[in-house]
């Protein structure tokens, strides 16, 4: 009997790890979709991530950094809260993934299977929107030496217009993906942009915060991982004959020194039939105490018609640590368009929403900021801390909420925008 008894204990013991095997994540059925879908975008050759995560071999002996950086959330970047603002493209993993990740990790990184690996993403060379209707290259290449602090260049590329054209998309092409961190893309009506870069070899010059005059509009921008939209019918920039395009790129030293002349692609398109307007939620009242871990800067704005939010992008600089936007509904009610629990300079981004939020006239959005100037915050950048207030340099900051909204018509949204301007300005 005993013999018997210990062949059956046997048999269910390997039947139980057996089924362990089975259950057990695995790189081919379990790991490699969620690195395909949410890391392969800035981990692979050329991109702005340090090493590429497209291969087995390549998880493999990161395994345990992928497990801890993933539980931490500190990548994949997403740094919207959820249930606060429904976001298009979010790549915040779900606690399941991370618990497959975290699992696969500690049983040793198993392949598993190669049936049941899906195939590779693959990436779109050249331009993703097809051949542009204009070209626009930075002047001459930028140096960006090999360590230090980040640099912030604007360069200003003449788009030699002769007639007013409409804006449909934009498609911004980084000529070193090691080293360019952002950009952002600026309309220069005035020419005060050609005075602050005359006499410069590069045709450009240091503009960290802001391009350092009014924009005439903000037509787009680009960050590691961001796909270009095909233009939406209906919705289109005008932009007017004479104007300057300012490039503001973002640079990132990575041990050793680069060069880089990126490039951007215009999409243009018939006049639009829809509106498209753009309202800054802010304030310059910034006046932090060095040692001071929970500055608070609140600002809020009333929405001049109704119209629906179609993107928010927050901007603060190194000692924002948490920042929440709100709306207040004329009916009473609330929205949550966006928070951020652990705002970081280098992660910024515009957010979509899955779809646009109405928010009717008289709605008021309100921001409230936090800001840590202790030694305590390791994203301070100067130790012992000194008195910061706002400004566009490293050691300044600011507190600034942009929001895209559609209106029914260009007449709208016009409207909406000389609107917004002036209760901006009013004190």
């Amino acid at each position: 009997m005993k013999p018997v008894i210990a062949l059956c204990f046997a048999m269910l013991a390997a039947v139980s790890a057996s089924a362990a095997d089975n259950t057990a994540p695995t790189y081919n059925k379990d790991i490699a979709p969620i690195l395909y879908q949410n890391c392969a975008m800035c981990h692979r050759p050329g991109e702005v991530a340090p090493f590429s995560l497209l291969t087995y071999q390549d998880a493999k002996k990161r395994a345990s950094q992928i497990a801890a950086i993933t539980k931490a959330r500190v990548m994949p970047p997403w740094k919207a809260e959820p249930g606060f603002g429904d976001f298009k493209d979010a790549r915040r993993l779900s606690d399941q993934q991370l618990s497959l990740i975290t699992q696969w990790a500690h049983n040793g990184a198993p392949e598993g299977d190669p049936a049941s690996k899906p195939a590779p993403p693959k990436f779109p060379e050249g331009w993703q929107l097809g051949k542009p209707d204009q070209v626009l290259t930075v002047p001459a290449k930028f140096a960006v030496p090999a360590d230090g602090p980040d640099q912030f260049r604007c360069f200003v590329v003449p788009m030699n217009l002769d007639h007013d054209v409409y804006l449909g998309a934009t498609e911004f092409r980084p000529d070193n993906r090691r080293t360019v961190h952002h950009a952002l893309l600026f309309a220069d009506v005035t020419g005060q942009a050609r005075k602050l870069a005359a006499n410069s070899a590069d045709g450009g010059y240091n503009c960290f915060g802001g391009p350092g005059f009014p924009p005439a509009g903000l037509l787009g921008g680009w960050a590691p991982g961001s796909v270009p939209t095909k233009p939406l019918p209906g919705y289109a920039l005008p932009v007017r004959k004479g104007t300057d395009l300012v490039i503001q790129i973002h640079y990132h030293p990575d041990g050793k020194p680069e060069q880089d002349q990126s490039a951007l692609g215009l999409f243009f398109s018939d006049p639009p039939t829809k509106g498209r307007a753009l309202m800054i939620l802010g304030t310059q009242k910034i006046d932090i105490a060095p040692g001071d871990s929970h500055y608070v800067v609140k600002s809020s704005m009333e929405v001049p018609a109704d119209a629906a939010l179609l993107r928010i992008t927050p901007h603060a600089h190194y000692l924002c640590k948490d920042m929440k936007v709100t709306a207040y509904l004329p009916d009473g009610t609330t929205k949550p368009l966006i928070w951020i629990k652990d705002w970081d300079f280098n992660w910024q981004g515009a957010y979509i929403y899955e779809s646009p939020v109405p928010l009717p006239k008289g709605t008021r959005v309100e921001m409230e900021y936090i800001y840590d100037n202790s030694e305590k915050n390791p994203r301070n950048p100067v130790n012992p801390p000194v008195r910061v207030t706002y400004g566009e340099q490293t050691t300044n900051e600011m507190a600034l909420a942009f929001m895209t909204f559609a209106l029914p018509t260009p007449a709208d949204a016009m409207a909406f925008q000389r609107a917004a301007m002036i209760r901006r300005l009013s004190p």
